[in-house]
């Protein structure tokens, strides 16, 4: 199976090399390109194409002024990589689609309401509309 980001040429080789590598190869790529350990639960296929994503960066003109920004907001703590939170405001509505139907979530000051009800969490809306134990934010993209 091919990297999924297109690109050809003088990368080429790089992004092949990438997708050949065992997890701990692509582990010790991620400490070298990231400075940080890779992130604890992180599949094999996302660090692939995190590293190909920066290849590709590097190769071109860059990110984009935005991105660099939201990457920078990353912060480098001991051994692990992480960001730091994001606290959502009474008001903010969060729409997901699960199984073709869409579900709006909207903040409260204390929780979360949706379909009527008030829940504690967004973990706990997760888990209402799988049926299966879901991280809330992850869930919803936060």
């Amino acid at each position: 199976m091919r990297c999924s980001i297109g690109a050809d040429g003088p990368i080429r080789p790089t992004l092949d090399a990438i997708e050949a590598m065992s997890l701990p190869e692509l582990e010790t790529h991620w400490q070298d390109t990231f400075g940080c350990p890779r992130p604890k639960g992180v599949k094999r296929r996302f660090l692939q194409r995190a590293l190909a994503d920066r290849v590709q960066a590097k190769n071109s003109r860059g990110m984009s002024r935005r991105t660099r920004k939201e990457l920078e907001a990353v912060l480098v703590d001991g051994d692990t990589c992480i960001k730091p939170s994001k606290q959502l405001k009474p008001g903010t509505r969060l729409i997901r689609e699960w199984n073709g139907v869409s579900h709006v979530v909207y903040v409260l000051e204390k929780g979360v309401a949706y379909n009527g009800k008030t829940f504690t969490s967004l973990s706990a809306v997760a888990r209402e509309i799988t049926a299966a134990r879901w991280s809330g934010p992850r869930f919803f993209g936060i």
